[in-house]
């Protein structure tokens, strides 16, 4: 009897002390907003671009799309990027399921202070993001890299890299491009690269199933951009038409 016992008490230890095997909770995609906060982006373009993403995740539209999938929530992380070791988390993971918890998602965004203005690493900004993905405390199928900027990869390794790294892992890298209205004095082809920067994404930033980039013509666009791109990349949908010359 005393055995019996004692073989049940071992057994409950056991129980007690084995890792929590509780599945964690599935969302219909995990999204990295990753913003460029770089020097060529200036006080008043960094509050567009802030301003921007916070009132196009409460967009009615948006809604819809996140309230249609299976789970109807997806998972945002927002992270702000610059030079080489310049990441921030802005806000980490976050479901998003409802009207209140994006009001909530974007109020807190604006009130939260700018985290670099450095050199500009696309490649650190994906880097940064993977890791984020690799670690989220939700599921999904699907995984999204969103960068944003304004700028090419002047910081940190090799941006094709980076990218097709991500892009083996099964991680979907979109872009969203905002042009801007006046090379750099300092540096013209960062801004204005040749053949452009939208196509510059494309060759060197953007890849995946369904990868896409969309273009703002300027930091004042930038609102609208973003709307378009989160309801393609929440609805798994071809992007509507980009607010772009021809080619975006």
């Amino acid at each position: 009897m005393l055995a019996a016992i004692r073989i049940a008490l071992a057994f409950v230890a056991l129980a007690l002390a084995a890792p929590s095997t509780r599945a964690a909770e599935r969302v219909d995609l995990l999204l990295v907003l990753a913003s460029d906060v770089s020097r060529s982006v200036d006080t008043r373009k960094f509050q567009l671009q802030r301003e921007g993403y916070a009132a196009a995740i409460s967009d009615k539209r948006v809604l819809e799309a996140i309230t249609s999938g299976r789970h109807q929530r997806i998972a945002i992380c927002f992270v702000e990027w610059s030079g080489v070791a310049s990441q921030k988390v802005v806000i980490d993971w976050t479901i998003v399921d409802s009207a209140e918890a994006a009001r909530k998602f974007g109020d807190q965004l604006l009130e939260l202070q700018r985290s670099f203005a450095e050199r500009t690493s696309i490649s650190a900004g994906i880097d940064f993001s993977m890791n984020l993905l690799e670690h989220a405390p939700f599921e999904s199928a699907r995984r999204t890299i969103d960068v944003s900027g304004d700028g090419t990869n002047n910081s940190g390794r090799d941006v094709n890299l980076a990218r097709d790294e991500a892009v083996a892992k099964g991680v979907t890298i979109n872009g969203l491009v905002i042009l801007s209205e006046r090379p750099m004095t300092w540096n013209p082809e960062h801004t204005n690269p040749p053949g452009g920067l939208a196509n510059y994404y494309r060759t060197n930033v953007v890849g995946g199933p369904g990868a896409f980039v969309i273009v703002a013509e300027n930091f004042e666009s930038f609102g609208q951009a973003i709307i378009k791109k989160l309801i393609a990349e929440i609805a798994e949908a071809a992007p509507i038409r980009s607010l772009t010359s021809p080619g975006g």
